[in-house]
């Protein structure tokens, strides 16, 4: 820790945050740090105690983030605004402060359930070797979000071989989401300037790209499709930008060849991690191309009947709320990706065992279905997934995203046609409902499942 704090001196004349409500230096947030620890010790928020940060992503609540980390704390960072996720984290965090740091508020509190943290084992060893950590959440998209601890030094440690760059990034994805945070700590440990969009529709990252000559783009497929849609890249001038970054579900190769035609002189670049074992240094075959490799020596992974299994030097030391039966003995993760093996060590990610769709016993992958009804020229974008049958266990449906008027009848015949000598049978979605737009998280992440 005491690394990234030295290069925040050694960069303290450049830039830090440049966006429409602030303009902060290295220098700056290295002061902001210093000042947080002297406020946490005001506040009586002792060492190596759970504390939430409940706040929008800004340049307070990363430099309080840091100040907790410095005083080997254990992190919850939350930037939800609704209510029930809010009392959710804190309740299975079992938090023992909360600090709100809201445009019109700071306040510092202490929880209802303090000390119950301190009875658990994950934080009892950060405890005694004393080290800070970190407490994400899952999506919960398959169930109740699970509490997961990072040991938050050796995370921010894989960091340090980073080299310094004259770079803007856009902070896409938020900082209680282990991509958000690998942006973030990427960022640091090189100094680059980062911009935090208020608004994450297509438009304003489109403006904020222009504005501040960003040159580098982390985002979702869903969020890039989104884009394409939008035309906003023909309205703004993205000529700074060199790298677009792109994980957290997988790719359509169809997305990322318009993606590639609409901006060709940017390069894409895949990125892929689990916040159960942080994010993998891995490597494109080339920008139209989702084969992916590990390039990582602090990852290991082995498929096992298609599934992707990763052990890491970053992994949780487990979760707080759930079982651990996804880990095995011997440290190995069973990530639930499945995966196409190809030459060369490249790996293709075609979708997650959860989302498997049981037609009578065939399985169905939705990302396969997608990949094919995104080609249908009336079709501007769609989410697969499953419904219960009474006969066949499962039936294949779709919500479905058309760039002109048509009715569901039509349109189910045009899938139907488009899809015969492309698809099993099976596949073709039984059932289709034409929305505005495709069901997705804050995250621009599809949620597969009806309104």
């Amino acid at each position: 820790m005491n690394w990234l704090l030295k290069r925040f001196e050694a960069y303290s004349g450049k830039t830090f945050i440049c966006s429409e409500s602030d303009h902060k230096t290295y220098g700056d947030l290295l002061k902001q740090v210093q000042d947080y620890k002297d406020t946490l010790v005001d506040h009586a928020v002792q060492r190596n105690s759970v504390v939430a940060i409940v706040g929008d992503y800004c340049f307070e609540t990363i430099a309080l983030f840091f100040a907790l980390a410095e005083h080997k704390c254990i992190v919850v960072p939350i930037t939800s605004t609704a209510d029930n996720e809010v009392k959710y984290r804190l309740e299975e965090g079992k938090v023992d402060h909360i600090i709100t740091l809201r445009p019109t508020e700071v306040a510092f509190a202490q929880s209802s359930r303090s000390n119950e943290s301190s009875n658990n084992k994950y934080v009892l060893k950060l405890t005694q070797e004393n080290k800070s950590g970190l407490i994400l959440f899952s999506s919960g998209s398959s169930g109740k979000p699970k509490a997961m601890i990072h040991d938050l030094e050796t995370l921010i440690n894989s960091f340090e071989d980073r080299k310094g760059k004259n770079l803007n990034f856009l902070v896409f994805l938020m900082f209680d989401h282990i991509g958000g945070l690998n942006t973030l700590l990427n960022s640091l440990a090189m100094g680059v300037a980062i911009t935090i969009p208020k608004e994450r529709d297509p438009e304003h990252v489109c403006f904020l790209i222009e504005k501040y000559k960003v040159n580098v783009l982390p985002a979702s497929p869903t969020f890039l499709n989104l884009l394409l849609l939008s035309q906003a890249h023909t309205k703004f001038d993205l000529s700074s930008l060199k790298l677009i970054t792109y994980g957290t579900e997988p790719m359509p190769e169809t997305v990322l060849l318009k993606v590639k035609e609409a901006l060709p002189f940017v390069k894409l670049l895949q990125t892929f991690g689990t916040s159960e074992t942080g994010i993998a240094k891995i490597s494109s075959k080339s920008s139209t191309s989702n084969l992916i490799r590990f390039d990582d020596p602090d990852y290991e992974f082995k498929i096992v009947n298609q599934e992707l299994w990763l052990r890491s030097k970053t992994q949780i030391s487990g979760y707080l709320n759930a079982s651990n039966q996804n880990f095995t003995e011997d440290g190995w993760f069973m990530t639930g990706d499945i995966v196409e093996e190809y030459e060369d060590g490249y790996l293709r990610i075609i979708g997650r065992n959860s989302d498997l769709i049981n037609v009578g016993g065939l399985k169905v992958l939705p990302s396969e279905v997608e990949s094919i009804l995104i080609q249908i020229p009336l079709i501007a974008d769609c989410m697969v997934f499953s419904e219960s049958n009474p006969i066949t266990g499962q039936i294949v449906v779709a919500q479905i995203v058309t760039k002109s008027e048509i009715s569901s009848k039509e349109l189910k015949k045009e899938i139907h046609r488009f899809c015969k000598n492309r698809l099993d049978q099976y596949k073709i979605p039984a059932k289709i409902k034409i929305v505005d737009e495709a069901n997705y998280s804050n995250r621009y992440k599809k949620i597969r499942r009806w309104d």
